[in-house]
């Protein structure tokens, strides 16, 4: 069965403080979904990314390692985590990633795995 990679985009300054009725509920939702989609054997392995704010950057040009401090792209949504998904095709994994709590309010982005 083919593998989806399931990014989580979402505006950090959005999400709601930590022990908040609003945090609760998104916990909740996660939750939920977690349980759905180990019960379905669908998502092989995930995880949450902490804050923008701790990324590093890293490029090579001309030889020269460059770093910086901060994700590489500007944009008000961020990366704030990854799922691998195992589906039968990519109706299914787009099906499983409309679940995503996150998608409510941020952009899931599905892609397959590259497999050779």
């Amino acid at each position: 069965m083919p593998k989806y990679a399931v990014l989580i985009f979402r505006i950090e300054d959005d999400q709601p403080e930590p022990g908040t009725p609003e945090s609760r509920q998104l916990y909740q939702a996660w939750g939920t979904f977690n349980r759905d989609v180990a019960e379905a054997g669908v998502m092989t392995s995930g995880t949450g990314l902490q804050a923008s704010a701790t990324a590093t950057s890293v490029r090579v040009r001309n030889g020269k390692t460059m770093i910086t401090d901060g994700p590489f792209a500007e944009t008000r949504e961020q990366l704030g985590g990854v799922l691998i998904f195992d589906c039968k095709d990519l109706d299914e994994a787009i099906m499983w990633a409309s679940k995503v709590p996150d998608a409510q309010n941020g952009c899931i982005e599905v892609r397959p795995l590259w497999e050779g």
